[in-house]
């Protein structure tokens, strides 16, 4: 895999290169503008180079014809060389010599008849059944759908081909694997391609209409189906060459646990911790917010809902008056002002971004787990549910294993999240209320 992907870095450069530093010839016939049309009647007897939005051929070009534009379409006859880049290039004529050409999607028609080389890169690349290619075929894409005759070699890489046609030469294709989900079709992502791309299915696929003359070289991990009497040289499958570095392997059931255990361990010590601390600097505010969750358990799961709500309200109204009032100084050309208040609304951003997080991720989890374990210390062992650390311990096991639950954690751990959010809500609401009254 890795010697097909050099391959086609190194063609990539060079076509650059060509494309670049392409000696032009004694005589040639520069055209440019929105849309240039060469009409049937006409012939040209030089090399052509255009520059369009939009360029039709319908004439004859006894030269090459370089043409670079939006959408491309060569149904006239080119006599020489065609090199093509646009948005979506088709040929419908006849190009007495090679074709070289890149966009996002190429069609070689039902009509066309190609004296060389095609060399194509793209998205989508379809040669339609009728089509002739005399020389040989490179292809990289994502897609390609190949129902036209090759006489010569085929080298491909492609994420996903289907091929219908006939080759007389071998066939070598480095093309994706199969996948159970089909990606959306192309002309989803690119409506205003004049023509109808196919949707190939991921993988290789090779038709009972298909024929190749000599050897079929692929690049997969499992066989492909191949069907009778298509293939008349070898047949040869090539394992993709994997790095080991980027194989993934599954963790087995004993890492999980364990990762699992480990997890769980952790976050019971930072709760803990955490939890002991701030009922050593602050045992009022934590005896308060646990009051509010055991004496207003409904009212604090609703306001825990309100507050999780006007979070993210206010991180919308400090944006929205940040830009407001940025561009509006700076209109006054007062510029150290936009500056200021572009500042002070990302560190009050910033602010509530992390008080948001250290609530949710500790302080609700301490309050309810406080609660919950000298509820069930009362029943046990009254002495202990007066204690300090013991309630908080127990709280932290019980929420810290209801939370990290498999499947239904996830809603534990939001109740939890919503009753503490709720409480601090009840609580600075009353706080505000009683300074007032003061």
């Amino acid at each position: 895999m890795k010697t097909i992907h050099k391959f086609f870095s190194i063609f990539s450069l060079i076509a650059i290169l060509a494309l670049a530093f392409a000696t032009p010839a004694q005589a040639f016939d520069g055209r440019a503008g929105n849309n240039v049309v060469i009409e049937k009647d006409e012939i040209i007897a030089d090399d052509v180079y255009v520059t369009a939005e939009t360029f039709v051929l319908e004439g004859t070009v006894k030269g090459d014809l370089v043409v670079f534009g939006t959408t491309i379409t060569i149904n006239g006859t080119v006599e020489g060389d065609l090199i093509a880049a646009g948005q979506s290039i088709v040929v419908n004529g006849t190009v007495t010599d090679d074709a070289r050409i890149a966009g996002a999607a190429l069609q070689i028609g039902s009509s066309a008849v190609i004296g060389g080389d095609v060399v194509g890169g793209s998205a989508s690349f379809e040669t339609k059944e009728g089509s002739s290619i005399a020389g040989e075929l490179v292809v990289g894409a994502a897609q390609a759908l190949l129902a036209g005759n090759v006489t010569g070699d085929s080298l491909l890489g492609l994420g996903a081909l289907d091929l219908r046609g006939e080759f007389g030469g071998d066939v070598i294709a480095n093309v994706g694997e199969p996948t159970d989900e089909a990606a959306p079709p192309f002309s989803m992502f690119m409506p205003q391609v004049p023509f109808s791309m196919p949707t190939v299915t991921p993988g290789f696929t090779i038709a009972k209409t298909a024929k190749i003359k000599g050897n079929l070289e692929y690049t997969q991990f499992n066989d492909i189906e191949i069907p009778a009497n298509v293939v008349g040289g070898k047949v040869i499958r090539t394992e993709p060459v994997v790095d080991p570095a980027e194989v993934v392997v599954p963790p087995t059931q004993s890492e999980i646990f364990l990762d699992w255990t480990f997890n769980l361990f952790r976050t019971i010590v930072t709760l803990i911790i955490i939890g002991l601390v701030l009922g050593w600097l602050t045992p009022a505010f934590i005896k308060a917010l646990t009051e509010k969750v055991q004496s207003q358990a409904g009212a604090s799961l609703g306001w825990g809902i309100v507050a999780f709500a006007v979070f993210f309200f206010a991180i919308f109204i400090i944006v929205v008056a940040m830009i407001i009032g940025a561009a509006l100084f700076g209109t006054l050309t007062l510029g150290s002002l936009s500056g200021t208040i572009v500042t002070v609304g990302l560190l009050a951003i910033f602010a509530l971004i992390v008080g948001f997080v250290l609530a949710t991720a500790f302080l609700t989890k301490i309050v309810v787990s406080w609660l919950g374990g000298k509820l069930i210390l009362s029943r046990i062992n009254p002495a202990l549910a007066e204690s300090k650390v013991w309630p908080l311990v127990l709280g932290v096991i019980i929420i810290a294993l209801l939370t990290a639950l498999p499947g239904v954690g996830w809603l534990f751990n939001l109740i939890v999240v919503l009753l503490g959010l709720g409480a601090l809500w009840i609580w600075g609401r009353e706080t505000m209320q009683a300074r007032k009254t003061a």
